[in-house]
């Protein structure tokens, strides 16, 4: 495994790998690696011949107010389990190498994807990851991105960016890598505390009551999740959003159609740790 830092020797070792013939999969993290990063890889493996992961904690995706500065970096431990898994390159830039310096003349706009969900919650957001992940690809030019279900829309803003910018990328969305007891693995489960960590499955048991009751023929869920919500608070949690949307606008959804594929999507803080959750729905 060989580590860079640079946008040319990356772009050197990957054109050795493609003189060869070599198909490449990209995993891009923020470091913190854990087992749903982990399996992000191991699909990579299975997708192509060759892994790059990069390991970048992107400024532009963070609001004013939110965790830039705390967020979790184990550089040391990251490129081991890199090492592990069987990764043939590391990118590891630094926010000179990914933005320069001086005066910034174009950006990402989007267009209603990002008005929702995650998007409305923290403004910005997905801009920020659309100007990384693009100059990624522009860089790394991989034959398929492996991402996690887990930042859906992430995922389905970024699969729309690939088709209207014409980036020759599959896009590839991993399942959620779970706990035993049902939560979501992220890098920001590391900021709980041990009582915290104790009810945090609770998102999931909250959305899984709610795709129960769906499957059983409660095609107007609007009641069922604002109970869903009041169960939530009761327990600790304070909700940002708790909703059913639409897979290819995500936007809110009131009546459910069968035969339509939907997002059954949650957003809840404990203490200063915000958590997200989602269960995919093919009615």
């Amino acid at each position: 495994m060989k580590q860079v830092a640079t946008i040319k020797e990356v772009r050197a070792e990957i054109a050795e790998l493609k003189a060869q013939g070599k198909r490449i999969a990209f995993v891009p993290t923020m470091g913190a690696l854990h087992e749903g990063h982990l399996s992000l890889i191991r699909l990579a493996k299975q997708k192509a011949d060759e892994v790059v992961v990069s390991i970048y904690v992107n400024p532009e995706q963070f609001g004013p107010n939110e965790d830039f500065e705390d967020y979790p970096r184990q550089m040391e431990d990251d490129l081991k389990a890199c090492k592990a898994e069987g990764v043939s390159l590391v990118f590891t830039p630094n926010d000179e190498i990914m933005y320069g310096s001086g005066t910034k003349y174009f950006s990402i706009d989007i267009e209603h994807m990002n008005e929702h969900m995650d998007g409305g919650s923290r403004p910005g957001f997905f801009e920020g990851i659309a100007l990384v992940v693009n100059k990624f690809f522009n860089i790394i030019k991989p034959d398929v991105a492996i991402f996690g279900q887990k930042d859906i829309q992430q995922f389905q803003i970024l699969k729309q960016m690939v088709h209207e910018f014409n980036h020759d990328i599959e896009m590839t969305a991993a399942p959620i890598a779970r706990a035993n007891d049902g939560l979501a693995l992220s890098s920001r489960n590391a900021y709980l505390s041990d009582q915290e960590r104790e009810i945090a499955p609770g998102l999931y048991r909250a959305l899984k009551y709610v795709e129960r009751q769906i499957r059983d023929g409660v095609m107007e869920p609007k009641l069922l999740l604002g109970h869903q919500q009041d169960e939530l608070e009761a327990k600790g949690f304070k909700n940002d959003y708790l909703n059913v949307f639409s897979m290819k606008t995500m936007k809110p959804v009131k009546k459910l159609e069968a035969g339509s594929t939907y997002i059954l999507a949650g957003a809840v803080y404990l203490g200063k740790t915000r958590l997200i959750d989602n269960i995919i729905l093919d009615l």
